[in-house]
């Protein structure tokens, strides 16, 4: 989903307040950070990500395969935080 820098900015703005839904730990991603992501995506739409890793090549590994496996859009990323944003199509759009 392509979102204009107009959505992206009132979406960054929305998600400022946010605390992290999803954590992810050393471990990486399991089949139950999926399942979690997938939840929060759909009830939230707009879901903020904790990541701790060793380093920026593993966190970008990691958003990207989040972004990619639940068809989510990054709208942000500050250190080890990113944000994502799916529409549900059973509830109002967030902006």
């Amino acid at each position: 989903m392509e979102l204009s820098n107009t959505e992206k900015k009132t979406l960054k703005g929305l998600a400022h307040n946010l605390r992290p839904l999803v954590m992810i730990g050393q471990q990486g991603l399991k089949e139950s950070i999926h399942s979690e992501m997938e939840t929060a995506l759909d009830f939230h739409q707009l879901v903020k990500v904790k990541i701790i890793a060793d380093n920026r090549e593993q966190r970008k590994t990691i958003i990207k395969q989040l972004s990619e496996q639940h068809k989510a859009t990054v709208i942000q990323t500050i250190g080890h935080t990113a944000v994502f944003y799916r529409t549900n199509k059973d509830k109002a759009r967030l902006y």
